[in-house]
């Protein structure tokens, strides 16, 4: 009997071994590759595209199109934001070298026009001396429009409908730590944790109200037909934590284990994947605590995250989801018989028992040369095969 890709993904996260090791390319928007490696990616292909559709505006990651998916033999599909095309993409606007938009929490955006990758924070609207009314009153968005969540059920109806992909549910927003940092400034927020603890934790309670808002009406109208649902926050840098495991048990760990249980008692037959960069080793038993099922990107380059021993010390406990190639160093700058070794190392150290999905760590960078993403693709096909 045929293993379907949904059969394989859902085996795999089960901690079992399917037929081969699930692939993922473009399944959330940290799992995917940026539109100018995309773009020279179809060019090596040879698939003729007139446009790169965007699934994620900030990191500019592109919408990994159906063709590609079945060419490169990808298990999983995303369903973003973007399916509501009128509602996502933002009202830009041209000032001098840059191309700006406001987002729906007043956080200003810039890249620049030309050789710009990326988005970036020009303006953090709740920075500087605020009091607890300032962030009580201040305009915040509504709960998930009906257009949203009808546009994202009407996607994931299409694919369920269509083929035997797994479904991978977008987040309605960044994460609750990761916003806060956005609206308030960093050095604000992470001043206020220490030093006014009432004005971080209004803050981060209106947030996850907020998720929970929308986990509430996404699982209503989608929790029956999607396997994986995507929640994130950044926790780490290249060498540690970005916070202190203590403050993070104490203002983080509540809220995500408050949201993860209500999306667990909303849809038991979910998984949760839960994407964090960096050094996060010393936070992963929290995180395990706190409900996930699924850690992304498994950042091999980071102090800590060695993936044989993060595999002997949680695999039993977690998915991993990525870590299948440096996306730092090797990726963008080795040779293909150096990306081929990485992906070999990795699968070695991931792939027994089931419990991981192959996925670069992070998205595929834009300077990435296609020869290297098909090297790793290759190497993946063939020693990515379960005996």
């Amino acid at each position: 009997m045929e293993v379907t890709p949904k059969d394989r993904l859902m085996i795999s996260l089960g901690h079992k071994e399917p037929d081969r090791v699930p692939f993922d390319l473009g399944g959330t928007v940290d799992s995917g590759i940026h539109k100018d490696a995309y773009q020279n990616l179809l060019t090596y292909l040879g698939i003729s595209k007139k446009k790169v559709n965007i699934c994620e505006f900030i990191q500019q990651a592109a919408a990994v199109d159906e063709d590609v998916a079945r060419k490169l033999n990808i298990d999983t599909r995303g369903v973003f934001l973007s399916s509501a095309a009128d509602l996502f993409y933002p009202n830009m606007k041209r000032e001098k070298d840059y191309e700006t938009f406001t987002d729906t929490f007043g956080v200003k955006w810039v890249k620049p026009v030309v050789r710009g990758l990326y988005y970036d924070i020009k303006v953090h609207p709740l920075s500087g001396n605020v009091t607890l009314q300032d962030i009580e009153n201040y305009k915040w968005p509504g709960p998930s429009s009906p257009g949203l969540i009808g546009a994202m059920k009407k996607e994931v109806e299409r694919i369920f409908k269509k083929d035997e992909s797994a479904i991978v549910l977008a987040a309605g927003d960044a994460g609750i730590f990761e916003r806060a940092l956005w609206i308030r400034g960093f050095e604000d927020f992470l001043t206020d944790l220490v030093a006014s603890p009432s004005l971080a934790t209004s803050l981060l309670d209106v947030l996850t109200e907020m998720h929970i808002r929308y986990w509430d009406k996404a699982l209503d109208a989608m929790g029956d037909l999607v396997q994986v649902v995507v929640e994130a926050d950044d926790l780490g840098m290249q060498s540690k934590p970005f916070i202190s495991p203590k403050i993070y048990r104490k203002y983080l760990k509540p809220r995500h284990k408050r949201v993860f249980s209500f999306i667990k008692k909303k849809a038991p037959n979910v998984y949760i994947f839960f994407h964090s960069c960096g050094s996060i080793y010393d936070l992963i038993p929290d995180l395990i605590e706190s409900g996930i099922d699924i850690l992304n990107p498994v950042q091999v380059s980071a102090a800590k995250m060695d993936t044989k021993r993060l595999k002997k010390e949680f695999g039993n406990e977690i998915t991993f989801w990525g870590g299948g190639c440096d996306t730092q160093k090797v990726l963008p700058y080795g040779t293909p018989q150096e990306v081929r070794d990485e992906v070999k190392r990795r699968i070695d150290d991931l792939a027994a028992g089931g419990g991981f999905i192959f996925n670069t760590v992070h998205n595929i960078q834009a300077d990435v040369p296609p020869e290297n993403i098909i090297a790793m693709w290759e190497t993946l096909q063939e020693y990515g095969k379960y005996k």
